[in-house]
This record gives C-alpha cells, structure tokens and sequence, in this order.
C-alpha cells in the first residue's frame, strides 16, 4: 500500500500521514440518497461487505465510544460495553456524535477525531491483509492494514458485530 494524501485532505488522513502509516485512498461516487452508506461503499468499490467496516459511535455508561463493525451486520451494544468494562450501552445521538469526532455521519472515521474515544475493532478485521474504513468524508474510504487501524486508533479488539 501506499501512502496518499487527497488534496486538502481529511483529519483522517493527515493523522495517518503523521504517524507514518500507510494507507490507500479509494474515492467513489457517492449517491446522497443511499440508506447505508457502508454497502453502498462496498458496491461501489466492488468489495466483500465483511471487508469494509463502519464506524459508529455509542454511549456506554454515559462516555462516547467508538465500534467499527463490518457493514454486513450490525453492532451488538451489550458486547461493546463488555468489552470495555461497562454496564449499559445505546446508540449516541447523531449530532454528539458528529460533534464529539468533526465529521458528518454517513463519514465518520475512526482515524483523526477531534477527540480520541476508546475504540473496539470488531475481531474480524483481523482475518484481513487490509480493511476498507471511511477516510472521514462520504464518498471516500481508506484502506489500511488492520494491525495499524488498532494501533492508531489506541482500539482493544473484541467480537462486537453481529449478522
């Protein structure tokens, strides 16, 4: 893989081009009237939908957290928060959400937000050389060795999606 830096980049790739870690870009055409923009950026990049996760943000306990699951399923909030050691998780309000990371939903990455959040990568990941996240805008993934998405992102791995 390769390094690229899009034109004015996005917060996610310039925090990976800081740390020295390689990722390739892949743009497409992003269909504002899509009802799951993870599937829609599997079709469009012509991948496997278990190769490329979303990024969606859940409240355990009251605190923010970051889970990436694959966009063939969905993510199991009792799993994330024991995998964090919590007692209680729902889904965070869209516009903390956006807020707490810098990014639209539908983009949010888990690379470069405004904060960093614990985080928990589906286990999954790891049966891939390189997975397929948003690079922190619709119409724009990253592909990244999942071994470096745990490290640059601080993130714990667990079973925490669901078909």
């Amino acid at each position: 893989m390769a390094k690229r830096q899009a034109a004015g980049g996005t917060p996610a790739t310039v925090a990976l081009t800081r740390a020295g870690i390689d990722f390739t870009l892949h743009p497409y055409e992003h269909d504002p009237r899509a009802q799951s923009f993870g599937l829609e950026a599997a079709e469009a990049l012509g991948l496997d939908p278990a190769r490329v996760f979303k990024t969606l943000m859940a409240s355990v306990d009251g605190a923010l957290v970051v889970g990436v699951v694959p966009v063939s399923g969905q993510l199991d909030l009792k799993a994330l928060a024991r995998a964090i050691g919590g007692a209680k998780a729902a889904m965070a309000d869209v516009a903390a959400a956006e807020r707490a990371t810098g990014y639209v939903a539908g983009g949010i990455s888990p690379v470069g937000q405004r904060r960093p959040h614990p985080t928990v990568v589906d286990e999954s990941a790891l049966a891939f050389a390189t997975v397929f996240v948003s690079a922190g805008r619709r119409g724009l993934d990253l592909e990244i060795a999942p071994g470096d998405l745990i490290t640059v992102t601080r993130a714990t791995t667990a079973v925490i999606g669901r078909r």
